[in-house]
């Protein structure tokens, strides 16, 4: 018996003993569909294989649907963990500059961005000494240069929450930094009636990280617990 009979009888013996290995086998099953029409011949057309092809096509698609669905959930779960660790850590200041400090520093670790302030208006901007010792966490500027920031490049009124790459960086809003961001979330702050309007700015250094098209749901809930956390401060 030759050395080549030999490796058929091997590997007829192998596939007698796991068929369900070659059934399995997408790949060796596809091989064996195409020697089939290559032996028949090109004027005779398989239906069936023409829609078992198109049938591989749409299961292929709805695994891809699938994965990018299974993804997506899991990164907005890993997005509402962030949110809810950040509002519990923000809960847990008992003195309004710890306050301001914690949404500079751990919250801004917890929800992974380079930077954060806090934008108040007023009638009144000088020079303040505790301004300055926290470390750009807060930001004060002039009556309604809230709404003109949050509605520059677009038409319209300001919305609640912007997400945007940053065209123009503004020394005001990100101090030393400004250089270094490249994308930003705003979130407007109603402080309550009488009251100027406020608003958060998140800075990232990846141009990529805050875009137009992601959804803004977690973001519009973490203002809303920090608008009503800074009524409770103010008043």
């Amino acid at each position: 018996m030759s050395s080549n009979t030999k490796l058929k009888d091997n590997l007829r013996a192998a596939i007698l003993a796991e068929p369900d290995a070659v059934l399995d086998d997408k790949d060796l099953m596809q091989a064996l569909v195409t020697a089939n029409e290559q032996a028949r011949g090109d004027n005779v057309i398989d239906l069936r294989g023409i829609a078992m092809q198109r049938l591989e096509e749409r299961l292929d698609r709805l695994e891809d649907t699938h994965r990018s669905v299974i993804a997506a959930a899991y990164e907005n779960l890993a997005g509402t963990n962030q949110v809810h660790r950040a509002i519990l850590r923000l809960l847990e200041p008992v003195e309004f500059e710890d306050f301001l400090r914690t949404l500079g520093n751990e919250v801004a670790e917890i929800l992974r961005v380079d930077y954060i302030t806090l934008v108040l208006e007023t009638t009144v901007i000088q020079e303040d000494h505790t301004i300055e010792k926290l470390g750009g966490v807060l930001t004060v500027v002039e009556p309604g240069a809230i709404d003109a920031y949050l509605s520059q490049d677009r038409g319209g009124p300001a919305r609640e929450v912007v997400l945007r790459p940053v065209r123009h960086p503004n020394p005001t809003i990100f101090g030393p930094m400004a250089g270094q961001l490249r994308s930003e979330a705003c979130l407007k702050l109603n402080l309550g009636e009488g009251r100027l309007p406020g608003m958060i700015v998140m800075g990232a250094k990846d141009a990529n990280h805050f875009t137009p098209q992601l959804g803004t749901d977690l973001l519009a809930f973490f203002a809303g617990v920090f608008e009503r956390s800074m009524r409770h401060w103010l008043s």
